[in-house]
């Protein structure tokens, strides 16, 4: 950002697409929360066109939202133009008004609609109404739950002592 303000928005996620005979440079153009301007994140530079792939070249052209929003989740592009994403308020764990009533343990499958990023933890105890002192203490998991996933996964929640 041109004021070095940490907070952008996509907008409308659109990208710029520049020729330079059999070169390619392609932007996805940002807008500063703060200041209003507009920046590049420079997602390829000097690429052959023969490098692209016609139906990426063509979502790129048509600023496809698909394409916006892969580009932003990927890590090398966020490395490279040093950003990362605010993802606060960006998921929640919606669980049946009943699931209290249940036998326990009772058995849990997360399923991501977008790849957010969140730490399996903060997710079950903000979802199902515990500390998390007490997930971590009643959840059983296959993935690391003090480590962030954006891939779904199945826990289980026994009974309170």
């Amino acid at each position: 950002m041109n004021c070095r303000s940490e907070s952008a928005t996509t907008g409308e996620g659109r990208f710029r697409v520049n020729a330079n005979g059999k070169l390619l440079d392609v932007w996805l153009l940002v807008r500063c929360v703060s200041c209003d301007r507009t920046s590049k994140l420079t997602v390829h530079e000097r690429a052959q066109v023969r490098s692209f792939d016609p139906a990426e070249l063509h979502g790129y052209h048509n600023n496809d939202p698909e394409l916006v929003a892969s580009r932003l989740l990927d890590p090398l592009l966020a490395r490279r133009s040093r950003f990362t994403l605010d993802w606060t308020g960006a998921w929640r764990l919606d669980t049946p008004p009943a699931w209290l009533d249940q036998a326990w343990p009772v058995q849990v499958e997360v399923v991501f609609d977008a790849p957010v990023p969140v730490r399996p933890e903060r997710l079950i105890a903000q979802g199902l109404g515990l500390s998390r002192h007490e997930a971590l203490r009643r959840i059983k998991c296959d993935t690391p739950l003090r480590r962030p996933t954006s891939a779904g996964f199945t826990f289980t929640v026994t009974a309170r002592d």
